[in-house]
């Protein structure tokens, strides 16, 4: 709607020229002589530093001319439209009302009307602005041409009357010193376990008047405690500016924004293509690498900001601001996808249901990877930037995208919203009052409505079973129910450990590859109790130079049958595809039941649950000259009965038996 505005002392300016050459409904010669001042004194004295016209000039001899002839309703338009260029839409208003008080017929297209609509809805007078751009859009001989942007209005008008009516919960608090100061803090992100917040602190430098943008980081075990919030070392940080930074989920990956002098310089070395383009930097231990241009096809001689990276970090979300053929600029949201070489793959835009004409901004993917919050120009709203949120269904198409409400949006602009993993919080940055000074961070309980899907973080460390040093293992996640991989990653090369999120509720797989160790595997139900913020796992590898067993713990079996389950197939296939990097293994596969029913029916059936497991490997390429199977029934335990007899909970007596039921594999020398 901006843009609108932006065109209207264009317009009038014109229609004020042609009325030159008619009689105006002044018969004052003064005021007429005053308006035509007033018409002309902008665009006769441009600002050499600012290059603007000066509009107070033009607004007060409009109103000169008011004050020789009050019903004079040109002079009336003019100051109106002159009084948008600065901002002053109140004022705007009251000058249009009065034209039309003076002449309601004054425009036969009801220009006025769609003129006063413009400001009505920039100073949150919905119901009247919806009376007006109706006027207009039902008026016969209506300007064609304006009716697009007109019915954009009449919808912004009509959303934001029913938002108000149905406000939304929204009580905002402010995250506190440790992270907000004097200065503007803005472009919050966290790590997945919500103890780690890093931000974009405006800074001023040196010569007054000037700024840069750096980032801060801070840690926190509550969500009011923020602790005195740190700058990023000095090889993030540069003299340039660096801003709207991502993190992984771990805390162990950041991209983030970083725009160039008038030079051309990045900073530290630092090279790009565009204005502003996309680095990426590494934790390794307690350092943090030199920020390089983001690797493969996302930076372009566009501008690149505002990342968002997902919670795999496999998935970036990123904006891009192009010119248009008016030469405004414009942006949209894009999506890159990691690839095996590790650079990051063309750049595509999302779809109409959330991208526009106008302008989309702050985008933010959530955890569970289906949620995505963006800030837009475009769609139906209260004014200026609205928050929205889409959500992607299992066939990967996102869908329309919805207004978060009233009051979260405004007729201001809003933006910078990220929403915590648990998908209750809400962050963003506001310049309200009461705040410590300029834009703060704050938080708010999330609508239910608006909610993504609940999700919680799982971590671990990756070792070596036998001298318990870390190991930077390579480990997939596999929702078991519908086959898709949910995560892929690896462990922190120096200790070992990660942090990944998952939505809750689910079954998951886990498989962990490492070079010189056995596949290691596990199958988990994350449900996790209240109270509870995650899922602990210790991922011990065993050495392929050990001769102990290793268990296929994702290989399932319907009760009392041997023919595999079809998301058994999952592992199996890791499993064919280590066999095949590794063409000289030979193994063994076991199968063993727990000590429940007759000895030697389990005995039959530990060795038919082994061979189909053998007889699939070998349909799926393996040599069977390189297999063996045997069944063990339940002679082989890893509890035995005597401790299983100790145990008091069903649960736990389950969970022993089932641990006994397992399929395993050794090499064979």
């Amino acid at each position: 709607m901006l843009k609108l505005i932006l065109f209207t002392l264009f317009i009038l300016v014109q229609v004020s020229s042609s009325n030159a050459q008619f009689l105006y409904s002044s018969k004052s010669k003064k005021a007429i002589k005053l308006f035509e001042k007033a018409r002309l004194a902008p665009r006769q004295n441009i600002n050499p530093q600012t290059n603007t016209p000066d509009y107070q000039l033009g607004i007060n001899f409009a109103n000169k001319a008011i004050e020789k002839d009050p019903n004079f309703w040109e002079a009336h338009v003019l100051a109106a439209e002159l009084n948008e260029r600065i901002g002053a839409f109140e004022t705007a208003i009251n000058h249009y009302k009065i034209a039309l008080s003076i002449d309601p017929f004054h425009s036969t297209s009801s220009k006025t009307n769609f003129f006063l609509a413009a400001c009505e809805l920039r100073t949150g007078q919905y119901a009247a602005a919806l009376k007006n751009i109706e006027l207009f859009i039902r008026n016969p001989n209506t300007v064609e041409e304006w009716l697009p942007s007109a019915r954009e209005m009449e919808a912004n008008a009509r959303f934001a009357t029913f938002a108000i009516s149905q406000p939304k919960s929204f009580d905002p608090i402010n995250v506190g010193p440790g992270v907000n100061s004097e200065n503007a803090e803005y472009y919050p992100c966290l790590t997945v376990d919500g103890k780690t917040m890093l931000f974009t602190r405006k800074l001023e430098m040196k010569i007054k008047g000037q700024y840069q943008e750096d980032f801060f980081v801070t840690e926190s075990d509550t969500i009011d405690n923020w602790q005195k919030a740190k700058e990023m070392p000095k090889n993030v940080n540069t003299l340039n500016n660096e801003g709207a930074p991502t993190i992984s989920s771990d805390g162990k990956s950041l991209i983030f924004v970083a725009c160039s002098d008038e030079y051309g310089d990045y900073g530290y070395g630092r090279t790009g293509y565009g204005s502003c383009d996309l680095f990426f930097t590494k934790r390794l231990g307690n350092n943090w690498m030199n920020p390089v241009n983001l690797p493969g096809n996302v930076n372009s001689r566009n501008w690149e900001t505002q990342p968002s990276l997902s919670s795999d970090g496999n998935t970036l979300y990123f904006i891009r601001g192009v010119r248009n053929k008016e030469g405004k600029r414009d942006s949209d949201i894009y999506v890159s996808r990691l690839q095996n070489n590790g650079n990051w793959g063309p750049a595509e835009r999302l779809p109409n249901s959330i991208n526009t004409t106008s302008e989309e901004e702050s985008v933010h993917i959530h955890p569970d990877g289906n949620t995505l919050y963006f800030a837009s120009r475009g769609h139906a709203g209260m004014g200026g930037l609205d928050l929205f949120v889409s959500r992607r269904d299992a066939k990967g198409n996102w869908s329309k995208a919805e207004n978060l409400g009233y009051p979260i949006n405004t007729l201001y602009d809003e933006n910078s919203l990220m929403v915590s993993a648990e998908g209750d919080i809400a962050y963003f940055a506001s310049n309200r009052t009461g705040g410590y000074g300029d834009l703060d961070i704050y938080y708010f309980i999330l609508p239910e409505d608006i909610k993504p899907t609940k999700t919680f973080y799982f971590d671990g460390s990756v070792f070596d079973i036998q001298t318990r040093k870390a190991i930077a293992g390579h480990f997939k996640l596999t929702d078991i129910e519908s086959g898709e991989v949910v995560i892929i990653s690896d462990a922190d090369k120096v200790d070992g450990t990660f942090t990944v999120p998952l939505p809750i509720n689910k079954d998951y797989a886990i498989s962990v590859t490492y070079p010189g160790y056995f596949p290691y595997s596990l199958n988990f139900n994350l449900r996790i109790p209240n109270g509870q913020e995650n899922y602990h796992l210790d991922i011990p590898l065993n050495p392929e130079t050990s001769q102990l067993e290793n268990v296929l713990s994702n290989v399932f079996f319907d009760f009392n049958k041997s023919e595999l389950r079809e998301s058994s197939k999952i592992e199996l296939q890791e499993f064919i595809l280590y066999l095949n990097q590794n063409p000289k293994l030979k193994i063994e596969l076991g199968g063993h039941t727990d000590s429940r029913g007759d000895k030697d029916q389990n005995f039959i059936l530990s060795q038919e649950r082994a061979k189909s497991v053998f007889d699939f490997l070998i349909e799926n390429g393996i040599q069977a000259t390189r297999l063996s199977y045997k069944g063990f029934g339940s002679s082989m335990p890893l509890i035995s009965d005597f401790e299983i007899g100790k145990l008091k909970d069903g649960k736990e007596i389950e969970k022993a038996h089932q641990k006994n039921r397992r399929t395993v594999y050794k090499i064979i020398l």
